[in-house]
Order: C-alpha cells, then structure tokens, then sequence
C-alpha cells in the first residue's frame, strides 16, 4: 500500500506506523476465547481515530462488516489469490487430495470454517489449534506437532513462501472465508483529501466482490466463529455468489447460489443470507459454540 500511494502522480510521503493487536500478542489462546471479531484491527483502528496514523491496513477478512464510529472503508485494492492451501512438513510428500491424508492425522487450524470444511470430507481427521505467525506455523509442522497445517495462499504469496505449499484447497472442495484475500484500508470519514487517493487505488472488479461477501456475513450475523465460506465470481457485468454453511462438526452442509448484475453486489449478498437462513441456516447460527479442551 505504502508503494502504491507514493507511485500516485501526487508524490505523497508516506510512513508505516507498526501497530501490535490483541491478536498478534495472544499466542496461545483460541481466537473465540478472547474476542474473536476485531482481535486483528481494534489498535489499528484506534491509532487512526487517535490521529497516529492517517489510514489503517487490514486483512479484509478481519475486519468487522460495520466500521468503527468515524471510520470509513476508504479503498479495496486488488485482491491476491484466495483460496486455502495445505503444507506438510518438510520432506514429506504432498497430497494429492485430501484423501491422501493418513488415517486421523493431526490437521493444524483455529478457523472454524477451515475445520468444518475438513470434518466434512474427512470426519476421521483430528483438528488441533495452531496459533503464531506463519513462520512459527510452518516451524511448529516441520517440528512434527502436526502432520499438515491449513493456510491462506495470500499470507504464504505475500511472504515468498508460496513454495511451501502442498495442495492448494479451490472449490467446489474448499471454500475461502468472506473477503479473503483482499484488503481493507480504512481511513477518517471526514478525511476527503485521503478518500479521493484512495479512489484511485481501488480495483472496482474487487470491490465489488467483497461487497457481496461482507453483505452475506452482515445480514447471516455470523460474526467470525460461524464455519461461513464464499465464493464469488464476476463475468462481465453478471455476479455470482457460491455460499456454503455448515455446522461445526461438518455433518450438515448448505449452499446457495445468487446471481445477479455487479452493480446490486450488496443486494445480491443480502438476498444470498435470507436464502440460506429460508433453508435452515438460521439453525446452524444459532448452534452452541464448540467448547475448547
């Protein structure tokens, strides 16, 4: 972001200003034991409001579908890949599929989404919370306290480590969380200088979809620990938005397809919501949270 914004023919200096979250300095706890929603982007936010920082740069699949009193979501750039890929350690050989994991091996994720979609392919596979930045993960499956380790392509693209990867997790198999892969930046609502450079970094192909996707996650409620994924997909001026629930143990899996102009991108994720709630997902919203050993 920082390079994008001084490449704008305005010239603006720009400085990074390092911001450690709850999220970064809780190791060891599950996210859904300390918050959950905004572990990642609650100091990020306030060093913006607290005029530390003029914009703030977000995962976007962190970052709460209602902004912050006095924030606006001012630019989505270009979104990297966004699907989930699958490491093993090294040495070993890669997969090819998920079949190919042996019998009740021990899968490293914390993601809610990332465990239902396993149990529902492999119910037999033992699911182990895994926290720490990307190198500890890929140290800690090297170390063998796992026998493979989920990830977001992205994370592992944007680090170089794009090699590590074993079996990339695309659909109709493995669904992305809403907004993976892209990035929010927000800034001051009433900053107009800032919103109008902002305009021109925004891929309007992206926008687009993450509109769609964080409508579906606004009108379901689902907060960060419903197993929700989504796919979305722009052909010309046509949307279309693949969602997929699930209960927490992977037995039960909905889906829903909406399509509809780009332009009705919000209306398209909110009509996608009510579908899946009219099917019974209002159900598996409401199912008692699982409960950490």
């Amino acid at each position: 972001m920082a390079e994008q914004l001084r490449s704008l023919p305005t010239g603006h200096s720009v400085e990074i200003v390092h911001i450690i979250t709850t999220g970064d300095t809780n190791q060891t706890d599950a996210l859904r034991q300390f918050g959950g929603t905004g572990v990642f982007t609650r100091e990020v936010q306030k060093a913006v409001l607290d005029d530390r920082a003029d914009l703030a740069v977000h995962s976007l699949k962190d970052l709460p579908t209602v902004s912050a009193e006095g924030l606006v979501l001012g630019c989505v750039p270009p979104r990297a890949p966004r699907c989930d890929a699958l490491l093993v350690g090294s040495g070993s050989s890669a997969p090819s599929g998920l079949h190919d994991l042996p019998h009740n091996a021990r899968i490293g994720t914390g993601s809610p989404r990332r465990q239902a979609q396993l149990l529902h392919y492999r119910p037999d596979l033992k699911l182990e919370e895994i926290r720490g930045n990307v190198d500890t993960r890929i140290r800690k499956l090297d170390e063998g306290q796992f026998d493979a380790i989920i990830l977001a392509e992205a994370g592992l693209t944007r680090l170089g480590l794009a090699d590590r990867i074993s079996l990339h997790l695309h659909p109709p198999l493995f669904y992305p969380a809403v907004g993976q892969g892209a990035l929010g930046i927000e800034c001051r609502s009433d900053d107009e200088e800032l919103l109008k450079l902002l305009a021109q970094i925004t891929c309007p192909q992206t926008l687009a979809e993450v509109t769609a996707e964080r409508a579906l996650l606004r009108e379901l409620r689902a907060g960060c620990h419903a197993p929700l994924a989504a796919w979305t997909s722009i052909i010309g001026d046509q949307l279309q938005l693949n969602s997929i629930l699930l209960t927490s143990d992977g037995r039960l899996r909905l889906s829903h397809v909406e399509v509809g102009s780009k332009a009705d991108a919000e209306f398209i994720g909110i009509s996608a919501a009510q579908q899946l709630i009219a099917i019974g997902g209002d159900h598996l919203l409401n199912e008692p949270a699982p409960q950490d050993a």
